[in-house]
């Protein structure tokens, strides 16, 4: 049995060389010439994210509201916003929901790290169109707008672990999963993260959030 052990083990090994002598032999073979090319790609990704963070930045210096979380106090400032912003995370709220504090807590926090997106509220007692054509039937819900469409809803607090008392981390790690905001850190405990994604579905580009009522939200 050692013997047989003993010829696994070597076969194994020769077989992890092969692979690193292939991976030598191929960064051996470049040349100049592919040096170069991958260093311009590098390059251009570079610009071009340098390129995106100036865009962000002008948005911020032009008061149009990258950067800080605002209220827009009417449908025709929600429709002009969208114009300027490509990204943009809108809580629709009511005064007398205390969920909707919750939500303001972390927005502001949130806004001021990622001035990609455009963060803000509406209060759906002043944009009843808005509200019937987004089919918004409960408080609070967020609506995430990509690029001019409405990619993805947080209804409630149900993707966030049916409780109030959840972090801005995973209010952050779920918006960024419509791709309206880029979530680079990671959620502190794997056990909790596991847990907390069991209740969450993947986002998907829809016309209305789902019309079924949440236990722990408010009926508009």
């Amino acid at each position: 049995m050692e013997t047989i052990l003993q010829k696994k083990i070597i076969e194994a090994t020769h077989c992890v060389e092969k692979q690193l002598d292939a991976e030598i032999e191929k960064l051996d073979n470049l040349d100049i010439s592919d040096f170069e090319k991958l260093r311009e790609q590098r390059f251009k990704k570079l610009k071009l994210l340098q390129q995106q963070k100036q865009n962000w930045l002008s948005l911020v210096k032009t008061h149009d509201g990258h950067g800080e979380y605002s209220e827009l106090y009417d449908e025709k400032e929600f429709f002009e916003i969208s114009k300027k912003s490509e990204n943009i995370v809108c809580l629709f709220y009511k005064d007398d929901s205390p969920r909707c504090k919750i939500v303001d807590y972390h927005f502001k926090i949130l806004a001021k790290k990622h001035i990609e997106a455009k963060f803000c509220k509406l209060n759906v007692m002043q944009c009843p169109f808005l509200t019937e054509r987004l089919r918004i039937k409960i408080i609070p819900t967020i609506a995430l707008i990509v690029n001019g469409k409405t990619k993805d809803y947080i209804v409630g607090f149900t993707d966030l672990g049916n409780r109030d008392d959840f972090s801005t981390e995973m209010l952050e790690y779920r918006i960024s999963l419509s791709g309206a905001i880029t979530f680079e850190e990671n959620i502190s405990s794997e056990d909790n993260k596991k847990s907390w994604l069991s209740h969450i579905s993947k986002p998907k580009t829809i016309k209305g959030p789902n019309d079924s009522n949440s236990d722990d939200s408010d009926e508009n």
